[in-house]
């Protein structure tokens, strides 16, 4: 969460307070989506009786906070090219870091035995549900702010 917060912030500061808020939306909604299913499902864990592992809590908010981040800073970052390569250095990192990061959280989660693997799994598949719906929103905010229709700051 805490790099989701920084991106946060520097999406604020240059002035894209509607992708922003989008996202942090997304995060908001991940106990909203996870905790009933827990409750619901009422599923025990692998090395305890408790229940409400099912989805994984801290896989879905990894992956939204990473995958979430990563998709407010894609066009925040430089557009410049890679010395002598002629490809994009600005947009192409951010999004497989997030889903290494994702991936290597719900993974780790599986084989330290906090989680059943399904437990991981439907968490990927909730966020991703959500991570689409984001990606609809903020494609809807970046034509709404092309058609002129939202207030620019001039910061670059």
């Amino acid at each position: 969460m805490p790099v989701l917060a920084v991106v946060v912030g520097y999406a604020l500061w240059r002035g894209h307070r509607a992708r922003a808020v989008a996202v942090a939306l997304a995060m908001i909604a991940v106990p909203v989506l996870v905790m009933p299913l827990k409750l619901w499902t009422d599923r025990p864990g692998p090395l305890t009786v408790e229940s409400g592992y099912y989805p994984s809590g801290h896989t879905a908010t990894a992956m939204v906070a990473y995958c979430g981040a990563a998709l407010l800073l894609s066009p925040l970052t430089g557009r410049g090219t890679g010395r002598g390569t002629g490809r994009s250095t600005g947009r192409a990192w951010a999004m497989p870091v997030a889903v290494v990061l994702s991936a290597a959280t719900g993974i780790g989660l599986v084989l330290r035995g906090y989680h059943w693997p399904l437990d991981v799994l439907g968490s990927w598949l909730l966020c991703g549900m959500l991570l689409a719906l984001l990606v609809a929103a903020l494609r809807w905010i970046d034509n709404r702010g092309a058609s002129g229709t939202e207030r620019t700051t001039g910061r670059a």
